[in-house]
């Protein structure tokens, strides 16, 4: 039996159950969800399971409901009419901590579904972080960066990082995914190939279609597509162009089924545009940038090892970038924050807002190695010259994440920090 890693997001379901009747917890497969669930949970069911050996359960799917409290309802989408049960049961109960459903994905909503207000809150899980796996030792917290900690001489907490370039390769390559967490590199990096094919050929080939067939090799190109551009605001023309095969491009509206689809699988996250009130008319701009869950996704999609990581360094600091972003959105959750990024129409980019309560945020930028952090120090202090401080508050922290080297806050007060010093 696997020993249970602690996650951030048991603080999360512990406070849920304190205060509504059932929570969501929501995640792509193989990041926690159940294990997590069972630690909170009084009795559970298996709904997929059961389904496969009681078919009949789908004409009666109440028989489900009842068990201790919290009652853990695991895969619940593949039984859609066990939402409304649960909800009319709170409403019966009149009690919070009722249930736990979890889900590997986002059903198309039904108008006969309940919009689940006042009854439901859902909580976002994603492979570990690098806190979690015990790799970061969280000296500096997002929780003290949101109150200005590293602004107007504060000071950050100065140490040096652990990581050298070999482990951030393999860290990128390996990912968070609990099932080989502490397994070699190439162990886990072979798991995360085969997780990606598991989810080509059978989870996207089948979902939802209605009847209609997906070509897992048309998926396996748009995944590629993805991977070549992760961290970006890519088009659904771009993705279809940058398909182009002996057969042609993947059409535009097959694209944007499919990216619908791995977005509902919770495989990728869309990071939207931040819109900041601004002392110039500067043009915004809107579209989304694109993440995969896990960073480990996209070398796993174009089939890059260690050796060709090594050799395009530029490929390496996007998904650096994808493994900082996965991070700061648990992080962020943790603390009631958001994440969005900045980008307007000069070309002035800042790659991640963290958007906390009463109004609080810091500005980041994410560097894989030393050589730009001038650059990305001086970009972070344009940005925050062209805030309109008289509409909203200025940022309480400008950090830049690198991944590695030391923690220290330079002279112009913007704040150095190496992935393996951050935490919530």
């Amino acid at each position: 039996m696997r020993t249970y890693i602690p996650r951030i997001a048991d603080n999360l379901v512990d406070q849920g159950l304190k205060t509504i009747g059932a929570l969501v917890v929501e995640g792509p497969r193989a990041v926690g969800k159940t294990m997590t669930a069972e630690q909170h949970s009084g009795s559970a069911v298996r709904v997929d399971q059961e389904i496969e050996q009681q078919p009949l359960l789908r004409e009666h799917p109440s028989i489900l409901i009842p068990g201790k409290t919290p009652r853990l309802l695991d895969e619940w989408q593949v039984l859609p009419a066990l939402w409304n049960l649960v909800r009319r049961e709170i409403d019966a109960r009149q009690g919070v901590g009722q249930f736990i459903l979890t889900g590997s994905a986002i059903p198309q909503d039904d108008s006969t579904r309940h919009s689940g207000a006042g009854r439901f809150k859902r909580i976002r899980m994603r492979p570990l972080t690098l806190f979690e796996s015990g790799i970061s030792n969280g000296a500096v917290r997002i929780s003290d960066l949101l109150q200005g900690v590293g602004v107007k001489g504060g000071g950050i907490f100065e140490a040096k990082s652990s990581l050298k370039f070999e482990d951030v390769l393999s860290l990128v390559m390996s990912g968070g995914w609990p099932l080989v967490h502490n397994s070699s590199g190439s162990h886990a990096a072979t798991w995360v190939r085969d997780y990606l094919e598991e989810i080509t050929r059978v989870d996207l080939a089948t979902f939802e279609t209605t009847g209609r067939s997906r070509d897992p090799g048309k998926i396996a190109r748009v995944l590629r597509s993805l991977a070549r551009n992760v961290g970006t605001p890519v088009g659904i023309s771009t993705i279809s162009q940058d398909t182009a095969g002996e057969d042609g491009g993947v059409s535009r509206e097959t694209v944007d089924a499919y990216v619908d689809s791995l977005l509902r699988i919770m495989i990728l996250e869309h990071i939207p545009a931040w819109r900041p009130h601004l002392r110039t008319s500067k043009e915004l701009r809107t579209r989304s940038k694109t993440y995969f869950v896990d960073p480990s996704l996209g070398p796993a999609a174009l089939k890059a090892n260690a050796s060709i990581l090594n050799s395009n360094l530029s490929y390496v600091g996007q998904v650096f970038e994808n493994l900082v972003i996965r991070d700061l959105l648990v992080y962020a959750q943790a603390n009631n924050a958001g994440i969005s990024y900045y980008r307007d129409g000069t070309g002035l980019e800042v790659d991640a807002i963290v958007e906390g309560e009463n109004n609080s945020w810091i500005a980041v930028e994410i560097k894989l190695g030393q050589t730009y952090l001038d650059d990305a120090a001086s970009n972070l202090l344009k940005f925050q010259s062209l805030i309109d401080t008289k509409r909203m508050k200025e940022a309480r922290s400008l950090i830049i994440i690198t991944s590695g080297g030391y923690s220290y806050t330079r002279p112009d007060g913007v704040s150095v920090v190496p992935i393996d010093l951050l935490g919530p």
